[in-house]
């Protein structure tokens, strides 16, 4: 039976797509015995896990094991939409995830434009050194350090306030501002970490767009406007798009170190939903459920910014 000419050029492609494989592989057999690490770390630790997704659709008992534990079909996910208390969680965990997408994503970028244009290099690397060391520390010291500051009881910010003339502010037992804690402490942490990725942009920028700039009487502000903004707005994409996709995490570990019981209303985000319930209650299929979910939404999220990205900006992460 003679091939059609679309089969034959299918089999054409796959048969030279093979062939310029295996010559990459022969031609550079030590970088991709390289990439056997990770990969089988990302099998290992990414992929095989998944199997534990069937939990979500089981009545899991820890003694009876995944196997033997009894299908429930989607009753854990209908539990986890007619849940009250999820409701309550899922809003917290949007308005904070909202509260640093709106404050501290663009906080990176500035901060890196205002480096970019210092001159003295020597000021320069010290204030970025300064500036980033707090990601290196964990979030326990990070709280520890919030607490001493924030303190009722000698912090200095209450200090501040009652020598002005305040009321001093326990700002980790008020529900009003204890999310302003949440926000300011992540943006101090991780702030510095991530204008190394704007500094970087920066070099891929073409120094002569700012020498014909000058030379057409554009001043510094307007110089940021046209060329170093456009210059780094692939890069600015690329973290917003991945920033969706932890939406609906929130920082579940800066969260555990810092609530407690007098803030869980605006503060118990899904992460520490899982783990009160989860751990705390044992309820370990409603739970994985709830990460299915989140999970979900995610990935749901991750794909939509990249197609609304590449549909009216032209660029996006694949």
């Amino acid at each position: 039976m003679r091939q059609s000419a679309s089969e034959v050029k299918v089999s054409n492609s796959k048969r030279s797509y093979g062939q310029q494989l295996r010559s990459d592989i022969l031609k550079d057999w030590d970088l991709y015995l390289l990439l056997i690490p990770g990969i089988l770390f990302v099998l290992l630790f990414k992929y095989t896990p998944m199997y534990g997704l069937i939990i979500a659709f089981k009545d899991f008992n820890i003694f009876d094991g995944m196997a033997a534990s009894p299908w429930v079909g989607m009753d854990n996910f209908k539990k986890l939409f007619t849940s009250d208390e999820f409701g309550v969680v899922f809003v917290n965990t949007l308005i904070i995830s909202l509260l640093k997408i709106l404050i501290l994503f663009p906080l990176p970028i500035v901060v890196a434009i205002l480096m970019n244009e210092m001159k003295n290099m020597m000021f320069k690397r010290t204030i970025q050194t300064v500036i980033y060391l707090p990601h290196f520390l964990s979030w326990v010291i990070v709280a520890g350090i919030f607490i001493d500051i924030l303190s009722v009881n000698g912090g200095m910010v209450n200090k501040a306030l009652v020598w002005i003339g305040m009321e001093p502010i326990a700002f980790f037992m008020e529900s009003s501002v204890f999310r302003s804690v949440l926000v300011s402490s992540a943006g101090w942490k991780e702030t510095g970490w991530g204008i190394i990725v704007y500094l970087a942009a920066f070099s891929t920028i073409d120094p002569q767009l700012y020498e014909a700039a000058k030379m057409d009487g554009a001043g510094r502000m307007k110089q940021i406007w046209h060329i170093t903004l456009p210059g780094i707005l692939p890069t600015i994409l690329l973290m917003f798009i991945l920033r969706l996709g932890s939406v609906l995490e929130a920082g579940t570990e800066q969260i555990m170190v810092m609530y407690n019981p007098t803030v869980y209303n605006v503060s118990d985000v899904i992460g520490t939903f899982v783990y009160r319930m989860g751990l705390g209650n044992q309820d370990y299929s409603f739970t994985t459920a709830v990460g299915m979910f989140e999970s979900v939404i995610a990935f749901t999220l991750v794909v939509t910014g990249n197609s609304l990205s590449r549909r009216y900006l032209q660029r996006g992460i694949w």
